[in-house]
């Protein structure tokens, strides 16, 4: 089988396409054929050396996939061969807080990845795919969409809450189109025209362009008549926070998830201080949470926005639209013969 890794350099010229021979299954584990995987920003910066210099190299990169089940390891009940199934991102994280040990359970980080055609799973660490879903969209959730679920339902959703998304990246699509099923107001951000359209297609219900409108909060508390929204899933960083505590209501909530307008920046918290806005750090979610969001993206028929699909042979390529900023939603690597 063919996987790749990085190995003793980082960037994604030095990202290596080895073969080697198929794992084997032991006691409470699954090998799984990989059918597509999808990317996120933390795995271009795996990549690229970024996110840490202390990773375990060699390692296989990517936090996301979903496969067919090709082999079960002696005392494996929950799965058979041939279904369906899509791998936590924290194989031992199955409910409750996240704690030191779950941590060390990260695909793609702490311990390898999926970007290869055939990955051993916990038992526990995979779920059924979705009926509605293909095995690309399915992979687009493990990480954008459980995060997506966290910030909105961690940080107290309720039918009839503003939201706001920051850009049209896999988490923001996917939490814009969560918060819409449970009945809410969603404003996103973009600083693109041509994705303008596309994000009230989604069902944004008010989008601004923060390069015509840099003091883009000051449109946010036009919109709110004022009041500010009740959830920011804050996907930016240090380069936004500010503005999004701004943004935000008195009492309102910020989910704090990333680093895409840069990891540097000073901030006076006095400002969140004298609203009372909880900052909530969100580290993607546990397997409990990916049940209940695959309950919800059931129900309402919601398919994950995939921006485009690039073949296994082309995994630098797909790192590096994901880089360009250029996607709409999710960045697929598909895998043939499954």
């Amino acid at each position: 089988m063919r996987k790749y890794t990085i190995e003793t350099a980082f960037g994604i010229d030095q990202l290596h396409l080895t073969e080697c021979a198929a794992p084997v299954a032991v006691p409470g584990q699954v090998l799984v054929r990989i059918g597509a995987c999808s990317l996120n920003y933390r795995d271009y910066l795996m990549v690229t050396g970024a996110y840490a210099r202390n990773l375990p190299l060699p390692l296989v990169p990517l936090s996301d996939g979903a496969g067919v089940v090709a082999a079960v390891g002696p005392g494996v009940s929950r799965w058979q061969v041939g279904d369906r199934v899509v791998g936590t991102f924290f194989q031992g994280w199955l409910a409750g807080r996240l704690r030191a040990e779950h941590a060390k359970t990260a695909l793609g980080g702490a311990i390898d990845g999926v970007l290869a055609e055939q990955v051993l799973f916990r038992e526990e660490g995979l779920l059924p795919v979705p009926e509605h879903l293909s095995l690309a969209e399915a992979a687009c959730l493990p990480c954008a969409g459980v995060t997506a679920w966290h910030c909105l339902y961690g940080g107290g959703l309720t039918c009839g809450d503003t939201v706001l998304v920051l850009g049209s990246g896999g988490v923001s699509c996917l939490a814009l189109q969560l918060a819409k099923a449970a009945g809410c107001r969603v404003l996103a951000t973009t600083g693109s025209a041509a994705k303008e359209q596309r994000l009230r297609d989604l069902g944004a219900d008010g989008v601004i362009n923060y390069r015509e409108q840099p003091a883009w909060e000051k449109e946010v508390l036009r919109l709110t008549d004022g009041l500010g929204v009740d959830i920011v899933v804050e996907t930016g960083g240090a380069g936004t926070l500010l503005q999004s505590i701004k943004a935000t209501r008195f009492g309102g909530r910020i989910s704090l998830i990333g680093v895409l307008a840069g990891q540097q920046g000073e901030m006076n918290p006095l400002p969140a201080v004298m609203k009372g806005v909880t900052i909530q750090g969100v580290y993607v979610g546990s397997r409990e949470m990916f049940e209940a969001m695959n309950r919800v993206l059931t129900l309402h028929r919601i398919h994950p926005v995939i921006d485009r699909a690039f073949p296994f042979e082309q995994a630098r390529e797909a790192l590096q639209h994901l880089a360009s900023g250029a996607h709409f939603g999710k960045v697929v690597i598909s895998l043939e013969g499954v």
